[in-house]
């Protein structure tokens, strides 16, 4: 009886364990997000207000409160940021719960654009857009192909379920859409 207690109190202590170690794992991982969301939202805004000749580690440090050492362990310098900077960080929403129709196509509508206004800007997007710099291209469209492959893969849900037609180009509209989105943002 002695032996099936303590086999009992030694399961208990592992699932214990195992349980919290999986709640630092998720509250380390929440962390480092958080993190990278400082560092590419300080870098955008460094681009934007300056100039991309303008970011450095330094001045990354300095306007997202992140130690340079931390952004060192992730980055070689200042142009391996740019080159792998993770636009994903931005929290760009899912579309699956959106049923395909009118409504649901104004509620996807609304998610993009309160994304790129609360996480990156619209005048991010703009300047980054607008600009002949390469780096700025690569970054606009890691930014900008998963909300269109998002956007194009809800309206082909629709065309499924016979809510929209098929004739479209749905890469342009994503494309009208955002400029509309910026063009209203510049006003």
């Amino acid at each position: 009886m002695g032996g099936t207690t303590q086999e009992g109190t030694r399961k208990t202590v592992q699932k214990t364990t195992q349980e919290d170690v999986g709640t630092v794992r998720g509250r380390r991982e929440r962390l480092r997000e958080q993190t990278d969301r400082k560092i590419m939202k300080a870098t955008l805004g460094i681009v934007i207000s300056d100039g991309i000749g303008a970011v450095t580690i330094e001045e990354v440090a300095r306007r997202s409160g992140v130690a340079k050492t931390t952004i060192y362990r992730r980055y070689r310098n200042a142009d391996d940021l740019l080159q792998r900077i993770q636009p994903e960080v931005a929290g760009l929403p899912n579309f699956n719960d959106l049923k395909p129709s009118r409504s649901g196509l104004a509620t996807m509508l609304r998610r993009i654009q309160n994304c790129f206004d609360s996480e990156l800007g619209l005048k991010a997007v703009g300047v980054v857009l607008s600009s002949d710099n390469a780096t700025l291209k690569a970054i606009a469209a890691q930014v900008l192909a998963p909300a269109e492959e998002r956007f194009v893969g809800f309206m082909e849900r629709g065309i499924a379920d016979g809510v929209f037609q098929n004739r479209l180009d749905y890469t342009f509209l994503f494309s009208t859409v955002l400029g509309s989105m910026l063009a209203c943002k510049a006003r």
